[in-house]
């Protein structure tokens, strides 16, 4: 892709396209159960093969998405999406059914691979989620105060995904195209950064969302079975809970670096695996609306940061992607482990354990947090643990351009050198300082045992 970033409006509309599916997940699920005669259990396989291809698609576009460039992975994801849930919505029978709804899923994956690997090319990452975040939010609380007007069985849920697909496409014209063979662009390689705090961010992601998805996967029974309401007055309470989501997130934006990224995801995640009970645990309709608004509100704010983090472990997005298609998987998962959970030990038992898995994942994922929060993230800045000092010490040998960089700048990618006598590390230093001489490369040596 190209190295200056592009305009952020098209990467969140085609963001919002490949997240509405997970979004609309309990509708889908509801209705899959009662108009086409699935069991609880069964309907919530669907919806875990919807997402579990959509989670294939992150896996299959990770790192090559700079290769094919934005554009074209973006069409092919819009088209097999209004093309799946097209079929889906004029499909009458469970095989035909699931066949269109795998491979709708993997084309909302495919749109979504394509964002994060933009969002992560951005000025500020966070920002840009954010703006994602709060579109899907928006239009997934529109329909969700339409849907129960209209009826229309399991057909509405995945017609309206297929339009807002078909909506998105002339967006996709301002993506970047495939990237030259050959220039800067095509030349940087190298194995992924910080691999350790990745692989934990991206385990931790998994947990993390197959807990939320399998509440939300329920959230439509557990209104109507056990709170006793209706699939209007349901279908209100998640309009209201997606809007207070998209004052989360506007909140997020607003707030941005402020208190970094540890405070936010780990404080709010204990707040998740509360409303996560209260909501499991609802008998009426103020305690159901309390638990969902509660954790709608939270969820899209904690997640912000979560791509934001991702985002900022590798500038070319391959973090971005893995991590995103991880949560993909856990997603998937939360489908049928709700239906499970609610099935085997009732819904305040499925909150509990629910609620206590929640709470086991914040603790290493808000590490990964504090761990890679000071690095500097400028263009020329030295990589290693130092953080914010390591660009001070730069900045002052008068190597970098401008002043100390701003919080939340981009990361850029620099070339390591593995060397083993510390003469090797004096004379490559100094070939980097301001008095290298003509004809030096202006390269930074880094040292880091990363």
């Amino acid at each position: 892709m190209s190295s200056r970033p592009r305009a952020a409006w098209p990467l969140v509309a085609v963001f919002t396209a490949g997240y509405l599916a997970s979004y609309l997940l309990p509708t889908i699920v509801g209705r899959l159960s009662v108009h086409l005669g699935l069991s609880p259990a069964q309907a919530g396989l669907v919806g875990s093969a919807l997402l579990l291809s959509s989670a294939s698609a992150g896996f299959t576009l990770a790192g090559r998405v700079e290769r094919y460039g934005s554009r074209t992975p973006a069409r092919a994801g819009l088209v097999l999406a209004v093309v799946g849930y097209g079929c889906a919505a004029l499909a009458g029978s469970v095989p035909l059914v699931v066949l269109s709804v795998v491979v709708g899923g993997f084309g909302s994956g495919a749109a979504t691979a394509v964002a994060a690997a933009g969002i992560a090319a951005q000025r500020d990452p966070h920002r840009t989620s954010s703006l994602g975040l709060l579109t899907v939010s928006a239009t997934a609380g529109a329909l969700y105060l339409t849907i129960p007007h209209l009826g229309g069985g399991h057909r509405l849920p995945f017609a309206a995904i297929a339009l807002v697909a078909l909506l998105v496409w002339p967006a996709t014209a301002r993506l970047n195209g495939p990237t030259a063979t050959e220039g800067p662009a095509s030349q940087i390689t190298g194995r992924l950064p910080h691999r350790r705090s990745g692989l934990v961010l991206a385990g931790g992601m998994l947990v993390w969302s197959m807990a939320q998805n399998a509440l939300w996967g329920v959230s439509s029974r557990i209104g109507v079975v056990q709170a006793g309401l209706t699939e209007v007055t349901v279908g209100a309470v998640f309009a209201a809970a997606l809007g207070a989501g998209l004052l989360g997130v506007m909140g997020a934006g607003v707030l941005g670096a402020r208190l970094g990224r540890a405070v936010p995801i780990g404080l709010g995640t204990v707040v998740i695996a509360g409303s996560i009970v209260v909501s499991s645990s609802a008998r009426d309709l103020g305690s159901f609306a309390t638990g969902e608004i509660l954790w709608n509100t939270v969820y899209p704010v904690v997640l912000s940061y979560l791509i934001g983090l991702a985002a900022s472990l590798d500038v070319r997005g391959r973090w971005a992607v893995l991590a995103g298609s991880a949560s993909s998987v856990g997603v998937a998962c939360g489908p049928l482990l709700g239906s499970v959970l609610s099935e085997e030990a009732g819904y305040p038992a499925m909150g509990l354990i629910l609620g206590a898995a929640t709470l086991l994942v914040a603790a290493p994922v808000t590490a990964v947090a504090l761990h890679t929060g000071g690095r500097p993230l400028v263009p020329g800045s030295v990589r290693r643990r130092g953080g914010a000092p390591a660009a001070l010490l730069a900045a002052t040998t008068g190597s970098l351009s401008g002043a100390v960089p701003k919080l939340g700048s981009p990361e850029q990618a620099v070339t390591e050198l593995r060397v083993r006598r510390r003469r090797l590390v004096r004379s490559a230093i100094r070939t980097a300082g301001p008095d290298g001489g003509p004809g030096q490369s202006n390269a930074y040596a880094s040292t880091s045992d990363r």
